[in-house]
């Protein structure tokens, strides 16, 4: 049964949030419908979907939510012509204002131990990365939409977090940015250790890493999906800039020297593996596009890797291949889809299975 609690009265004893690489139960998506975030591009958008959802359906469940019955016909047939093994695509008709499930999306924690609750999901509030945009009312209400439907306890905060603002390495070590975590525009009233402490208690981690500032183009204020992922409980993907004349240059290069110096929740030095950007500006309509390849997503046995058709991409695959032995990767040519200002970790959100 779908049960409602209040932060302040949930016991987080024993939970945490678990790196994407654990296995998936499912993976969580929204079709793009918001002409005002694809005003040129929503048809090929909708290709880079068919992609994803064609490539995950082979490896876990993927939900994909619809707003209408009309566009419910026009999926069924496009499902089939790009090969979905349809039983593992569930259509879910939830109202939302957009398609950045990543960040309106339910957040999900495990605790294998629990008796009746070894999995249950984070409501945030989720107010379009500080009121940026109108209408979010539908977008912040998914979570709660969501978990009925999967018959799963949904945890209600006061506190406002977006996905893609944290990466954690299921250890005890979470990423995230100042710009981001502490601008006045999410949570205020909270000071910095403030926030840290909600982080810790929500997410299950005792190791918080901050970052500074993000990439240019990213209406999101910093996320930090955009820049810097964990690999594994050890490894971190960052992304440079290699032209000095960038703008994205010297923020990029501050994170890298801040992460040498940081320290895994066991004091470790982490392994530090520098991603290129990509070697050619991506235009949108909104002007530079957050083009980066650290926007990718890790599902089962495989890694969806963005790619924008620049010189670079050859490198960039073999790094990938290179840190993820074990699973197949895949490019998805994204320049279309990161015109709307996110890419395909941005547009997705993981489901864990539930601990057995």
């Amino acid at each position: 049964m779908n049960t409602l609690t209040q932060a302040d009265s949930f016991d987080f004893t024993g939970y945490r949030m678990p790196a994407e690489w654990e296995p998936h139960a499912a993976t969580w998506l929204a079709w793009p419908a918001n002409l005002e975030t694809w005003p040129e591009h929503l048809e090929q958008a909708r290709n880079v979907y068919l992609q994803m959802i064609s490539a995950l359906s082979h490896h876990e469940k993927v939900y994909v939510l619809l707003q209408d019955c009309e566009a419910n016909d026009s999926l069924e047939e496009k499902l089939q012509e790009h090969g979905c093994l349809r039983r593992n695509v569930q259509l879910c008709h939830i109202p939302y204002n957009d398609s950045w499930l990543r960040d309106s999306g339910p957040i999900f924690i495990t605790n294998p131990n629990h008796p009746t609750q070894p999995l249950v999901a984070h409501d945030f509030i989720f107010n379009a990365w500080g009121k940026k945009y109108e209408p979010y009312s539908d977008d912040d209400a998914i979570p709660q939409h969501a978990t009925r439907l999967l018959q799963l306890p949904l945890i209600q905060h006061d506190f406002v977090l977006e996905g893609g603002s944290i990466d954690v390495n299921g250890r005890g070590s979470v990423l995230t940015t100042k710009q981001c975590l502490l601008n006045k525009n999410r949570n205020p009233h909270l000071s910095q250790a403030q926030i840290e402490n909600n982080l810790k208690r929500f997410l299950g981690v005792t190791n918080v890493l901050w970052l500074d500032e993000g990439i240019e183009g990213d209406d999101t204020d910093g996320h930090v999906d955009d820049i810097t992922r964990f690999v594994n409980a050890n490894t971190i993907f960052t992304v440079v800039e290699n032209n000095h004349s960038d703008p994205n240059f010297l923020p990029l290069d501050n994170n890298a020297r801040k992460l040498r110096d940081m320290r895994d929740q066991d004091g470790n030095p982490f392994t530090i593996i520098e991603l290129p950007m990509p070697d050619k500006w991506v235009e949108g309509p909104f002007g530079r596009s957050p083009a980066s390849y650290a926007n990718f997503l890790i599902a089962n046995d495989i890694v969806l890797v963005p790619v924008y058709s620049a010189p670079n991409e050859a490198h960039v695959l073999s790094l990938f291949n290179d840190a993820f032995p074990d699973r197949k990767i895949i490019p998805i040519e994204c320049s279309a889809l990161v015109a709307g200002l996110g890419s395909i970790h941005c547009v997705t959100q993981q489901q864990p299975l539930i601990p057995s």
